[in-house]
Order: structure tokens, then C-alpha cells, then sequence
């Protein structure tokens, strides 16, 4: 069943020699959605300049990646290794600058350094000195995290993407304003469900109709007996007393237009769009 979310656009931000834990970083902004996205409303989204940007001419490449994909996102994941990146101009690397603006805007980032194992030979010395470099710098202005292998990486980053969910204060009044926004609809519910004053029988109809994707019921007569079908339930069965109850019951659903007949026989109905609407509510 559709349910509205509020999207928090996480920036993923790192030189080229982390794209183990770029991709590790989606896996987990994925897992989180599976988990928590249908009942907290909020859905996390792992944005990237390498799928999230367009070529384009007319300013510094950084300054387009900030413009046009880094301002929208609440929240930043950075990773470094043994590589600071490229100079843009601005700052040491687009990472660097991402980072920095980022946190200059008010909004919180997550910044770890890998320490896992290098050969040597594969190392250049100048970028290594830069990484640690920003690391000496960045010390002083809040926390940063370590870790060894990917799975520590793994593991730290699921807890700690929970935790600065629901601590840090700037991505706590997203969340709530999400949920000042998700009342009110639930209000109109109990408003539309007063409106209609349904009955228990009709209402019963109404859920098991809307159980099955095409919202069908059937209204069929055999020897012994009447009998409603919807959502793969049966309804009445006798004549009498209980198939009147439930023939009363579609017959309610009609006249409030939440079903409609299809064909001529009066045997087939369908819900309406109210219909659905209404089902949702109850």
C-alpha cells in the first residue's frame, strides 16, 4: 500500500580509491529503507556526483556539483584513504570542498578514514600526506571515525547512521516536520470514514473488495441460497435474513458511490476511486 515519505538526499562523498565503500554506503542507505522507511516516513536516498550530475559548461566542475547536486542533500557520508583527490580551484580536492560547504551550510556529515592494509609501492606519498593532513585539521572541529577492514565499516556506519538519524537536530526537524505533515492526513481519514457512516457490513465489504487488486465483488444466486464474494471471501449464503443483511450491505456501497456495476446483469461491481480512497481510511 502507497505511504508518504519525506526523501533525505545523503551525499556520498570521496576520492577514487574508497568505491568499495561508495558502494557498501548505497547497500546500507538501502537496508536502512527496508527496515525503517514505512513506519518512520522517511526514506534516505545515496546521491553521487557520478550518477546524479550531467556534462555541462560554465563554471568550475565542482562548483556545478555543488550547485546542481551537493545543496539539496541533508546529510554527507565521506570516506578517505590514501587519497585527498584533486585540487579544484577552491580546496585542496572536490571532496575537501564538499565536506566544507556542506558543514558550512548547518548540515551534519559523517567523515571516516580507512586504515585498512596498502602496499606500499601503491601509494602516493604526496596524497597520503594530504589525507592525513585533513585529518589533523578536522580533529579539532567535531568527531571522526576509523575503521580497519570493510566489515568494521559496515558494521560502524549502520549504528552510527541510526544514531545521528534520530540525535542530530537538524535531521530531527525533518523527521518531525514529516510527521506534523503525515497527521493531518490521518485526520482526514477519520473525517472521510465519519462522512460515509458506513455500516459494519458494508465497511467488512469494502476491506475484503479492496484486498484483491482489481476491488471486485460478485453477487450470485444458486439453488438454496444468495451469497456476495469479495477479496476471496464469501458473505450470506441463505436466503433470508443474512443475504438481505449483505445485499443491504453492497447495496449501501452503491448508493454512496464507492462501487460501481460493470455489465448488465447486476452481478459484477467494482470499486470506485472513493471507493479505494475510503478503503485506505477504514
Amino acid at each position: 500500500m502507497a505511504y508518504q515519505a519525506t526523501v533525505i538526499p545523503v551525499m556520498i562523498a570521496s576520492p577514487g580509491d574508497v568505491a568499495e565503500e561508495r558502494e557498501l554506503i548505497r547497500n546500507i542507505i538501502h537496508d536502512w529503507n527496508d527496515v525503517n522507511a514505512e513506519n518512520s516516513n522517511v526514506m534516505l536516498s545515496g546521491i553521487g556526483w557520478e550518477t546524479h550530475s550531467s556534462p555541462e559548461l560554465g563554471a568550475r566542475p565542482q562548483e556545478l556539483i555543488n550547485k546542481r547536486i551537493l545543496k539539496n542533500c541533508d546529510l554527507l557520508i565521506g570516506v578517505f584513504w590514501t587519497r585527498l583527490g584533486t585540487p579544484t580551484g577552491k580546496s585542496s580536492s572536490g571532496t575537501v570542498e564538499e565536506i566544507e560547504e556542506h558543514v558550512a551550510a548547518g548540515k551534519p556529515a559523517m567523515i571516516y578514514f580507512s586504515s585498512k592494509p596498502v602496499a606500499p609501492q601503491s601509494i602516493d606519498t604526496e596524497q597520503f600526506a594530504k589525507v592525513q593532513e585533513i585529518k589533523q585539521k578536522w580533529m579539532p572541529q567535531g568527531l571522526i571515525e576509523t575503521y580497519d577492514n570493510l566489515e568494521e565499516f559496515q558494521k560502524k556506519l549502520s549504528k552510527q547512521l541510526q544514531l545521528c538519524l534520530s540525535k542530530n537536530e537538524y535531521l530531527r526537524g525533518l523527521v518531525s516536520a514529516t510527521k506534523d505533515e503525515v497527521t493531518p492526513n490521518s485526520d482526514q481519514s477519520s473525517q472521510q470514514n465519519e462522512q460515509y457512516r458506513l455500516s459494519q457490513e458494508a465497511k467488512t465489504l469494502l476491506r475484503s473488495a479492496s484486498s484483491r487488486d482489481d476491488g471486485t465483488i460478485l453477487k450470485m444466486a444458486y439453488i438454496g441460497g444468495r451469497v456476495i464474494q469479495a477479496g476471496g471471501e464469501s458473505f450470506g449464503g441463505e436466503r433470508g435474513r443474512e443475504a438481505a443483511k449483505w445485499e443491504a450491505a453492497l447495496d449501501e456501497l452503491l448508493n454512496l458511490g464507492l462501487v460501481t456495476a460493470r455489465g448488465f446483469k447486476g452481478e459484477v461491481f467494482e470499486l470506485t476511486n472513493k471507493g479505494w480512497e475510503v478503503a485506505d481510511a477504514l
